[in-house]
């Protein structure tokens, strides 16, 4: 077991991308592959949340879940440990950083980089991936978010990376709800794409619920369609 790439992401994520004390742009995130606490994120800042994903269709039918912790360590700089699990197994260990670099567009956007470390139980390997999120408030009530990066960037070899990309488009319905669609491409030797239209609805300030619709097409598979809701708890 080698836990050498996590500790080196995290001395690169901190060193290129300092604390931020700017006032972030209000842009929401992804349903499906979220954020370790929004860019910009304040010290102290906690969140709990679940994601579940269910294919109504093909060969795969288990539900996959994931609990996961989030903490803002630093202004701009937040850490997530995460237990994906499918069915009744825990399948991965997960740690997430992610780094602010600042405002852009005159404070209308924000970027930083992520990474997301893995340890799969089953083939007892490290994996990798590491990210650069940029999100852009365009009017009232369009935004995005995007990011873009590779799998694998640790020991595996350069056949198992590939391109990830993560796109997000949102529009603001009403102050308490937000409509999204939301498109995922894994590129590289196993290939995947996932289209999720998305509802986002905050109960309280502090309370989210968020549901979403759309299809799953994996290497050597057909389109599936697939389900999936996140429940976020803001501590």
């Amino acid at each position: 077991m080698t836990w050498k790439p996590w500790p080196i992401a995290a001395a690169t994520v901190l060193a290129i991308a300092p604390a931020q004390a700017q006032h972030a742009p209000d842009i929401a995130e992804p349903m499906v592959f979220d954020l370790v606490r929004p860019l910009g994120a304040r010290r102290g800042e906690l969140e709990v949340n679940t994601l579940a994903q269910h294919s109504l269709s093909g060969p795969d039918r288990s539900v996959e879940w994931a609990p996961e912790i989030e903490l803002a360590v630093a202004d701009g700089f937040a850490v997530e440990l995460e237990l994906p699990i499918t069915g009744r197994r825990v399948t991965d260990f997960k740690l997430g950083l992610q780094g602010t670099f600042g405002t852009i567009n005159g404070g209308r956007g924000i970027h930083g980089v992520q990474y997301l470390g893995l340890w799969n139980r089953a083939r007892r390997q490290w994996e990798s991936s590491l990210l650069y999120v940029i999100g852009n408030r365009f009017s009232p009530r369009f935004s995005t978010l995007s990011m873009i990066g590779v799998g694998e960037v640790s020991a595996a070899g350069a056949e198992a990376r590939g391109l990830i990309v993560n796109h997000t488009s949102f529009y603001d319905i009403s102050d308490a709800t937000t409509a999204g669609v939301e498109v995922n491409i894994r590129a590289g030797h196993e290939r995947a794409t996932l289209i999720m239209p998305q509802l986002q609805q905050d109960v309280t300030d502090r309370f989210q619920i968020q549901f979403g619709l759309g299809a799953v097409r994996e290497t050597g598979t057909a389109w599936h369609p697939r389900i999936g809701a996140r429940v976020v708890r803001q501590l």
